[in-house]
Order: structure tokens, then C-alpha cells, then sequence
């Protein structure tokens, strides 16, 4: 089948080269000439592992082009699939739909002959309903029908959330829509991935319950760090022993300093402005906003409080800025608020990520970059772990405790069994656990 993809952003770019990849003929497009001509000589604009090489073998191959030309592109195609960032609008949270609505509009000139509209982006229900009329208005005589197919893919494992998929879903009234999905979708048939067939607006609050389902989780755990550190528990135990309980799982019971990303935070908050408007308050969702908010500013005020309440003119060492590993997306990292409030407090920050820091550049300002975690840590009054890279997980922690001025280190992750980094001279806290206890060297203890 032919298929067009408008947007060559994160989204886009994934599910296109999947697509391609099962053998359907696609072609990005994309306003951004640079990026366009970028994409065709291999420089791609994310960091997904493993991308790079498919892009590669499916241009190869014939199965995957990128354009400007949105025209030419949608004319032959049996399926045109939006996906256009859908940022929090300013001033009121809602979802900014103009990306989709201009998506919408030069589509609908471009169309020839029957084709599905497809909303990949994340929108408020009813989007598909406002697309449709768009089409219509703009070519009364066009044949279509528009579905909507949201996407669940984590950044830094898309490619295999895409190919083995928990589920897909997909809504179309349209019998012919239907098909036409069904047969895109065909080659993950064979994998027995669960095709949930529904209504266009089901499918829409679909996406933004998972998601604000997960964030709730997310915040729970934290939440239960909290009265851990209280009551002298361990949360990465009551983690587990809550996770095995197959009602409940053990995905997204990681406590740290707040969820971040492209998704739940402008999502969450664009379903609570749906509930809002419709009369019907999701208020479980509007409190887990406001912790997830605070969250990420008492991370800081954990590491001033580390620091003997005190960061002013120190020099402090962050590990990690991207909202996660695996990729280089800052959009919404908690590292950001950590990092602005330290410097609020008089901080000097000097920070490593494996991926970020190009991105990070461009929303973070007086900050010094370091080659690698132990530069970073070079004459440091702390050290912080905010992203678990797995290039964290097994530093040298006695390389670190002769780097460091002072030897403390703030781990919102939980990387480090309490003990260990102890017995490398370190004083240690970290999130929802017993530590902060004097080091084995230390003449306090």
C-alpha cells in the first residue's frame, strides 16, 4: 500500500519507516526543507536507537522517501496519516490543534481518488470530526473518510513498541476505512497483536486515559517515596511487592523526580481541560499535575538540602538531562526545573548527558558540559543522577570520590545499592530509601 506521513517528527519518522519496513511504499513529508535534505542524506533530527540503520536500508530499498511536496505525496496514496505536534496551547492548556487543522486543509486540495485521513497525532476527542469537516469544506467532492490511530510508543524503544505492539487501536466507522487499516496493519497479524476496532472518539480519549493512567502511576510511586523516607521503608520493596500483583504491575513503579517527556505532561493536562469544558472534572488526573509539578521543584530542594542547605557558589555535577535514557528529548525534563531552581539558589552547574546536550543547549543557559560523568564530577561539591543512562549504572565510585571536592552524591534514581557507594567514601541519598548515613570514612560516623 501507499502511504503518506505528514510530519517527519518523532511520531512521523517512527511509524513511516515501520511502515516501510513491513514492505508499504511511504513518503514523509515535512515543511522543513533542511530537515528534508537532512532525512535524505541520513542525518536524522532525533536520537531513537536504531532508527538510523532502518531509514537507511528502507531508502535503500525504495520504500521510504521524504518530501516537501505534501501534493504529490497524498495524490496516490491509500492512506494519509497526521502526525503534527499537538503542543499544550499557551495560556489555557488545551491542546494546540493548528499543526492538524493546516494538515487538514492541504490535504483535502491534494486528494484524488479514495483515501483514509488519519489522525496519528494525539488530539482531543472529537479532532476527527473537525478534520472531516475541514476536508469537506475545502473539496466537497472528495472521497475519504478520516480515522484516528494513536500511537504508544516510548522513546528509546519505539521501533519495538511499534513492530510488537501491546495493542492497536483504531477508529473508523467506515467500512472501507476499516479495511484499508486492517491491511496496513496485516503484518502484525502474525505477531497476534490485539486490533482494538472502535469508534474515531473512543479511540481519541483512548490515548490520553492510557497516558494519564500511567502518569497517575508514576506520581503514586512517588508519593509512596515520600512516606517511605517517613517511615523508614523502602520503596523500590514496596514497589515490587505491588508490582507482582498482576492487577496492578510492575511498569511505571519507578519512584524518581517526576515524569517529563512529549506525552504526559502536556497530555494530562490537555485531558484535564477536556473534562473541564465537558462539565466532567477528572480530578484524579488534575491532582497527579499538580504533585508532578511540585515534584520536580522539592528535587532540587533535596539536593540544597544535601549540600548543608546551602548551594550558593557551589559548583554542583548533574548526570543526566534528558527527560529519559535513550533519547535526546528535553521536552519537559525534570532536569530543567531541578537545574533552574539550583541556579535560582546561587548553584553553578556543569552537567553530562550521553545524547542531550545538544538539545539541552537550547533550552538551558549558564551551564558548563563535561566529555564524560567523571569530568563532570571534577572538583564538585555534589554530585546528581537525574537520567538512569545505563553509561551510569556501574561508575567507578572511588574515581568519583577522588574527583569530587565534596563527597556527596544525590542519586533521584536509586542506581546505587546505599552500601556500596558508602564504601567508596561517599555520603549518599537517594529517593524513598533508607540513606543518607555517613560514609565509611567519614570521621562523623
Amino acid at each position: 500500500m501507499r502511504v503518506a506521513m505528514i510530519g517527519a517528527g518523532y511520531v512521523g519518522l517512527v511509524s513511516g519507516t515501520c511502515f516501510a519496513d513491513f514492505g508499504h511504499t511511504v513518503t514523509c513529508v515535512d515543511t522543513d526543507a533542511a530537515k528534508i535534505d537532512n532525512l535524505r542524506a541520513g542525518r536524522l533530527p532525533i536520537y531513537e536507537p536504531g532508527l538510523d540503520q532502518l531509514v537507511a536500508a528502507n531508502m535503500r530499498q525504495g520504500r521510504l522517501d521524504f518530501t516537501t511536496d505534501l501534493a504529490a505525496a497524498v495524490a496516490d496514496a491509500d492512506a494519509v496519516f497526521i502526525a503534527v505536534g499537538t503542543p499544550s496551547r499557551r495560556g489555557d492548556g488545551h491542546a494546540d490543534l493548528t499543526y492538524v487543522h493546516q494538515a487538514a486543509a492541504q490535504i483535502a486540495t491534494a486528494l484524488t481518488r479514495y483515501t483514509v485521513v488519519v489522525n496519528k497525532s494525539t488530539v482531543p476527542v472529537g479532532t476527527g470530526d473537525q478534520v472531516e469537516r475541514i476536508i469537506r469544506e475545502a473539496n466537497p467532492a472528495a472521497d475519504f473518510s478520516v480515522a484516528s490511530n494513536p500511537e504508544f510508543l516510548r522513546e528509546g524503544a519505539a521501533i519495538e513498541d511499534f513492530k510488537r505492539p501491546d495493542r492497536i487501536v483504531i477508529g473508523a466507522e467506515d467500512p472501507r476505512a476499516q479495511e484499508v487499516m486492517r491491511d496496513l496493519y496485516r503484518p502484525l497479524f502474525l505477531n497476534q497483536a490485539p486490533l482494538v476496532m472502535t469508534g474515531r472518539r473512543t479511540a481519541e480519549l483512548t490515548k490520553y486515559a492510557a497516558n494519564a493512567f500511567l502518569a497517575m502511576k508514576v506520581t503514586f510511586i512517588n508519593e509512596m517515596a515520600d512516606l517511605c523516607e517517613q517511615v523508614g521503608a523502602n520503596v523500590q520493596e514496596v514497589a515490587r511487592g505491588i508490582g507482582l500483583d498482576k492487577r496492578i504491575g510492575a511498569k511505571f513503579l519507578h519512584a524518581g523526580p517526576g515524569y517529563g517527556g512529549s506525552c504526559f505532561p502536556k497530555d494530562t493536562l490537555a485531558l484535564v481541560k477536556t473534562a473541564q469544558d465537558h462539565g466532567s472534572p477528572v480530578r484524579l488526573v488534575e491532582t497527579t499535575v499538580a504533585i508532578n509539578d511540585a515534584r520536580k521543584r522539592a528535587m532540587a530542594a533535596r539536593i540544597i538540602t544535601a549540600c548543608d542547605g546551602d548551594v550558593a557558589g557551589k559548583r554542583i555535577a548533574i548526570l543526566g538531562l534528558t527527560f529519559k535514557p535513550n533519547t535526546d528529548d528535553m521536552r519537559d525534563a525534570p532536569s530543567i526545573v531541578i537545574i533552574n531552581e539550583l541556579q535560582a539558589a546561587g548553584a553553578r552547574i556543569i552537567a553530562y548527558d550521553p545524547e542531550g546536550v545538544d538539545q539541552a543547549k537550547q533550552v538551558l543557559r549558564d551551564i558548563d558540559y563535561a566529555a564524560d560523568p567523571y569530568a563532570c564530577a571534577d572538583g564538585a561539591d555534589a554530585l546528581v543522577i537525574v537520567t538512569e543512562w545505563d553509561a551510569f549504572r556501574a561508575l567507578d565510585l572511588n574515581e568519583l570520590r577522588k574527583r569530587l571536592r565534596h563527597p556527596a552524591l544525590i542519586d533521584l534514581r536509586n542506581i546505587y545499592p546505599p552500601e556500596d557507594v558508602a564504601e567508596a567514601g561517599l555520603r549518599y541519598w537517594s529517593v524513598g530509601r533508607p540513606s543518607g548515613a555517613p560514609a565509611a570514612d567519614d570521621p562523623a560516623q
